[in-house]
Formats: structure tokens, C-alpha cells, sequence
């Protein structure tokens, strides 16, 4: 699994969220972390959700996959899960 990101979006969710993205990757290691689709607009990819656990906060992250190798998870946005999506989190896990 490899992870790459602009740096200039990686600095502005950090001034905007308070979490990088080298600490957002970290969420796929979760192996609780439960995925969706994210449909909420037309971005021109495919993007996806998956909130997970990285101790001890529980965060919610936007990505794509990299067309050419469907491996290189390309991040796009990282912040605390809200109260409704830490909910979906355990209830899928426990």
C-alpha cells in the first residue's frame, strides 16, 4: 500500500483540521475501518470514505485510487470523525 498527496492540500488540512495526512495514512491500518462510496457530488473520480481509528481519535478520510495501479491511495481530506460517523463506526464493530 503506498500514499501520496499534494503537499499544499496536506498543509491547508492541517491548518484547517489539525491533522496531516502522514497521520490520516494510518487510518488503513485499521482493520475495523468500514468504507463507502462517496457520491456527494461529481468530483470527476472516484472518490472514496473510510472512517477508522488512530489512537485515540477516530478519523474520517477522503481518498482516491491512483487509475494506473489501483494501489497508491491518493489522499484528498483528513479531520475528526463527527458525532453521526463515530456512531456508524461502532456499530459496525461492535
Amino acid at each position: 500500500m503506498q500514499f501520496e498527496w499534494d503537499d499544499a492540500k496536506d498543509t491547508s488540512n492541517q491548518h484547517k483540521h489539525g491533522i496531516n495526512f502522514d497521520l490520516a495514512s494510518l487510518v488503513f491500518f485499521d482493520p475495523s475501518r468500514i468504507e463507502r462510496y462517496d457520491g456527494r457530488e461529481h468530483y470527476g473520480e472516484d472518490r472514496w470514505i473510510t472512517i477508522g481509528l488512530v489512537n485515540p481519535a477516530l478519523l474520517y478520510v477522503v481518498y482516491t485510487l491512483r487509475v494506473q495501479d489501483d494501489e497508491t491511495i491518493r489522499l484528498i481530506s483528513a479531520r475528526k470523525a463527527n458525532e453521526s460517523e463515530r456512531r456508524a463506526y461502532y456499530q459496525a464493530n461492535h
